[in-house]
């Protein structure tokens, strides 16, 4: 199991990925759900990141395997 750090860390490279590869796709990680907590102090576990970090990796490859990218 990854540390919280290194989760953390591997969320920052793949956000900067997508900023710098797929700016079109950038705009739309303000509306992922985990971004938007419902509670008003949320606990942002392992677990919740992790699960971030899979809807972002998820996200990434759908728009890959969807949409070619201009050259």
């Amino acid at each position: 199991m990854k540390k919280i750090h290194q989760v953390l860390t591997a969320i920052s490279q793949l956000i900067k990925t997508i900023e710098t590869d797929y700016p079109e796709l950038y705009q739309f990680l303000d509306e992922n759900p985990v971004t938007i907590p419902s509670e008003k102090h949320p606990d942002l576990d392992k677990d919740t990141l992790e699960g971030y970090l899979a809807d972002l990796n998820s996200l990434l490859k759908h728009h890959i395997k969807n949409h070619t990218k201009a050259k």
